[in-house]
């Protein structure tokens, strides 16, 4: 198992080695704990710090569309991107793991239409998003779509 950052909130360190220990259990996530509604699907993306070089995971809602799975930077609608995109700007390689399938992905930023569809896509899964986007004020939060490879 990856050792974890200390900086983690307790809850995404759990959820995260729930995910080692049991993906199954650990692919749906209680949404009410964040403000949404009902059970939402989770993967766990893992990527290299920027910085540190050392495995990174995290989990997070995500949408399946075609082959890919697209994911929202919106760290709770801080003002600043999370760090996991951060590493992914650096280093778009990455490991994602849905439920018990783990696969190697490369990340990109959708733009444009694209990413207009894809917010409401997932917005509609998660309504706090919207909210999240307000919160950020200039920052856009980044779309990001996962390109299984």
């Amino acid at each position: 198992m990856t050792e974890l950052p200390s900086y983690l909130p307790q809850w995404i360190s759990d959820h995260i080695k729930l995910y080692q220990e049991d993906p199954e259990k650990a692919h749906y996530w209680d949404a009410t704990l964040g403000g949404g509604e009902g059970l939402l699907p989770t993967l766990l993306l893992t990527t290299v710090g920027r910085n540190s070089g050392q495995l990174r995971p995290i989990p997070l809602i995500y949408r399946q569309v075609g082959e890919n799975y697209v994911i929202i930077a919106s760290k709770g609608g801080a003002p600043a991107h999370p760090a996991w995109f951060l590493n992914l700007e650096a280093r778009p390689e990455c490991d994602v793991q849905v439920a018990s399938r783990k696969m190697k992905a490369t990340a990109r930023v959708a733009e444009g239409e694209e990413r207009v569809d894809l917010w409401a896509q997932l917005a509609q899964d998660y309504p706090p998003y919207d909210e999240y986007q307000q919160l950020a004020g200039d920052r856009e939060i980044p779309v990001v779509v996962l390109e299984p490879r």
